[in-house]
């Protein structure tokens, strides 16, 4: 499966400053964008999952750790530490680009069971020897429950948090991702203070889950992503 994962690619287009030794900013397709703004659905214990064997920064990894290592004795359940280590999927808007991150795509709709003898139990249960509590019979009758993004992905075609008619622009220093344009384009080489034009390259990178990984590990201590994650492979 890792390596079904692995192969799993996304494309980006960077514009890279030789001059300078920096990435200035990158074009991305809607699988990218949606890929980045994804990462603001991830709970804390997602993103520390999946960081720590490649070395999460700060003491929220101890602490991750001490979750781990705790004895099943002291936690008040085994759901509550999985809990902790594996929360809950939030809801997301589209596939594809959950791809790129392990274990993070839909999950299976959940199964529950009713009593096939009391339409009106509201009760349910999620394995099949349960008892009705209304007339002692066993419940067993299938339900399929349908969590938001369920619904909404068989509702629509479309998936995902931005359209895909458009190019978008990521700045280096800060993320900042906004519609790309030509005039957008000129304005962000006169930010940049660009004097040669000419030691301006455009270097098309596939991003994978080792630089996936790598991009969120790096947004949470460095104003300068793509230069710091993408430079050195251009």
């Amino acid at each position: 499966m890792a390596d079904e994962e692995a192969e799993i690619t996304l494309s980006l287009k960077l514009l890279v400053d030789k001059h300078s030794k920096k990435v200035l900013f990158a074009e991305a397709g809607k699988d990218f964008i949606d890929f980045l703004f994804h990462l603001l659905t991830l709970p804390v214990g997602t993103v520390i999952g999946l960081l720590l064997p490649n070395g999460m920064v700060g003491c929220v990894g101890n602490l991750y750790r001490s979750v781990q290592n705790i004895n099943d004795v002291y936690m008040e359940s085994a759901a509550s530490k999985e809990e902790l280590l594996k929360p809950p999927k939030s809801p997301s808007g589209g596939e594809s680009f959950l791809l790129l991150l392990p274990d993070s795509s839909p999950s299976a709709p959940k199964t529950f069971y009713k009593c096939c003898y009391c339409s009106s139990s509201p009760n349910v249960a999620d394995f099949t020897d349960a008892t009705c509590t209304a007339c002692r019979n066993v419940m067993n009758k299938k339900v399929v429950f349908l969590e938001q993004q369920q619904v909404k992905a068989g509702a629509s075609k479309s998936s995902g948090y931005v359209k895909g008619v458009v190019t978008y622009m990521v700045m280096d220093n800060n993320l900042e991702v906004k519609p790309m344009s030509t005039i957008s384009s000129i304005a962000m080489l006169s930010k940049f203070n660009v004097k040669d034009v000419g030691a301006l390259e455009e270097k098309v990178i596939a991003v994978s889950l080792n630089e996936a990984l790598e991009l969120l590990k790096t947004s949470l201590y460095s104003k300068n992503v793509l230069t710091a994650v993408f430079y050195s492979k251009v």
